[in-house]
């Protein structure tokens, strides 16, 4: 399975780029992808939609909180299981080393969450026929300290390269000691405040997919737009970056309202003149909103005449669930969100040789672990330099097109879906290659 396709000189071109583009092995191919993380495995009812994206794995007490208690499948027996805290264990007998550290015996859903981060990352290595990687496999508990310590311990074990940590506080902890040794970091956190040069994150994050839906909305033709706002960590991000896409766009911000978690009738109330009613000044609304609140918003929106066809509704991955598909006030809503497919292609491979689903952000371990594989192949020595993994052309994964940036934080190339009756339509699809400059 294990290949590394180049993008032809002809594509290089037009990208205006000089550099190599490397392409992930396996099915980091593009065989279609899927939406933005969670701890959450995915259920099993046949073509279901994929799990609903959750941001605040990394910082549970001030994010959205989750959409719905999670389950768990225990690990299989055949699972690689995690050695004592503080020794690891390895995955591959590769000459070159990379350390993975997961909060192993972190508290509740966290250890659940790395062991199926693990499983990816052995999943990737056993579908890279060759490999030259010995993987680093460093438990965190979940804390700084630990990461600390994980952090430390691998780079004496020799580790050129750190994958995860999870939480956004680890990640800072992590990244402080690989930075002293001049080693990359390659984390899973969703939170860009602890990006930074050679610290990268992998996850998918908020503002791209607000990029892309404010995007999209202009390019049909929508001009003035209003926001409703939860008054959460995301809903403050989503909103910041609502603002400067709006106006990159020249699209006229004609209100925004924020409100309580899970009150949002006042703040409706507030912008039923702006869109409600035949004469709404606005011809979008920007909701950014996850699946636990949205059905208090959309009855609320219903409470004063608010037609989705006349003012467009506009989301992000957070969406990407059955039970916000089936809201009537969001019927012809737009959102975006990486594109399903390839998270399914990888599920049912996990599921194949774990008997047991994966969790939504499993893919991220698995496309960490299958890109060191493939630069470690095709670089040589200079196969995690900055310049290399910070390549503008980017990278082809399970989750589709993606790149890091010389800040640390990512693009990822994503797709827009429209709700139609109570399902989601795909109308845009993601880019299979990131133009420079975007």
């Amino acid at each position: 399975m294990a290949r590394i396709p180049l993008v032809s000189t002809r594509e290089t071109r037009s990208l205006g780029l000089k550099v190599w583009v490397a392409v992930l092995a396996g099915s980091l191919v593009l065989s279609g992808c899927v939406g933005s993380g969670s701890m959450r495995p995915p259920r099993r009812v046949a073509q279901a939609p994929a799990a609903p994206p959750q941001y605040e794995a990394d910082l549970p007490p001030e994010g959205v909180p989750q959409s719905q208690p999670q389950a768990y499948a225990s690990a299989p027996s055949n699972a690689p299981m995690p050695g004592p805290v503080g020794t690891g264990t390895t995955i591959g007998n590769g000459p070159v080393r990379v350390a993975l550290i997961l909060p192993l015996s972190g508290q509740g859903q966290s250890a659940v969450a790395a062991q199926s981060l693990q499983n990816a990352a052995d999943l990737a290595l056993s579908e890279t026929p060759g490999a030259e990687l010995t993987i680093l496999v460093k438990d965190d508990r979940g804390t700084p300290e630990g990461a600390r310590e994980a952090a430390s311990q691998a780079l004496a074990e020799g580790a050129e390269l750190i994958l995860g940590p999870l939480f956004a506080p680890s990640v800072q902890a992590a990244g402080q000691v690989a930075r002293q040794s001049g080693r990359p970091v390659i984390a899973f956190s969703t939170d860009a405040t602890v990006a930074t040069r050679g610290i990268y994150l992998l996850s998918f994050l908020v503002q791209a997919e607000v990029d892309r839906i404010v995007s999209f909305a202009a390019s049909q033709g929508r001009r003035s737009v209003a926001a409703l706002v939860p008054e959460t960590t995301y809903g403050h991000v989503a909103e910041a970056q609502f603002q400067e896409a709006a106006a990159r766009q020249g699209l006229r911000v004609v209100a925004v309202e924020r409100y309580p978690a899970g009150q949002p009738q006042a703040a409706v109330q507030r912008l039923a003149r702006v869109i409600g009613g035949p004469s709404a000044q606005a011809d979008a609304l920007f909701l950014p909103e996850n699946g636990d609140g949205l059905p208090a918003v959309a009855a609320a929106l219903q409470s004063v005449g608010f037609n989705p066809q006349q003012v467009k509704p506009l989301g992000t991955g957070v969406w990407n669930e059955a039970r916000v598909f089936a809201l009537p006030a969001l019927q012809g809503s737009w959102f975006a969100a990486p594109d399903n497919r390839g998270f399914a292609a990888f599920a049912a491979r996990y599921r194949a040789r774990y008997n047991t689903d994966p969790i939504r952000l499993a893919t991220l371990s698995y496309d960490a672990v299958t890109l060191a594989a493939a630069l470690t192949r095709v670089q040589g020595s200079q196969r995690f330099a900055e310049n290399v993994l910070t390549n503008p052309a980017g990278f082809a994964g399970a989750d589709g097109v993606f790149r890091f940036k010389g800040d640390g934080t990512n693009d990822r190339a994503l797709a827009v879906q429209e709700i139609r009756n109570g399902a989601a339509v795909m109308v845009s699809g993601a880019p299979r290659t990131l133009m420079a400059g975007n």
